[in-house]
């Protein structure tokens, strides 16, 4: 019996989930599926250009395994516009971080927030309303 597979860190669901040749009818395509896990692998490590080790960390998978999800994520979508296939993205194992984090430009205070609680308006600390959005917590990240 296989290992169950380790869940995936991602950083956010895709904005699209379906891409297809233009002027090809949908029902006279062939259909390429790549999953939310392999599309974050590409767009970290293809899109983002981090390194192998980065890219990786954050997934939250080794440095082989990321080497496999990379490979079979690239043939997928060189396979697709080779060959003029939709390709559909959706399922994976994957997990969805469970807060934002946010740094404040006037005095650097960084925190985190829940998802589902609105963009905050000022900083917790000294009120401007100058912040901005991290991808990763900073290592001073406070509570």
């Amino acid at each position: 019996m296989p290992r169950p597979r380790k869940h995936r860190f991602v950083s956010e669901e895709p904005r699209a989930t379906y891409y297809k040749p233009r002027g090809i009818p949908l029902a006279a395509l062939e259909e390429v599926v790549i999953t939310i896990d392999e599309l974050e692998a590409l767009r970290l490590a293809d899109h983002k250009r981090l390194t192998q080790e980065e890219t990786a960390k954050r997934l939250g998978v080794s440095q082989p395994t990321l080497h496999r999800i990379l490979r079979t994520a690239r043939s997928k979508v060189a396979d697709a516009l080779a060959n003029g296939k939709s390709i559909r993205i959706e399922g994976g194992t994957y997990e969805l971080p469970s807060k934002r984090f946010f740094e404040c430009f006037r005095c650097q205070h960084h925190w985190d927030e829940p998802f589902g609680t609105g963009r905050p308006q000022h900083c917790p600390q000294c009120q401007s309303p100058n912040l901005h959005r991290l991808a990763h917590p900073k290592n001073d990240t406070t509570p």
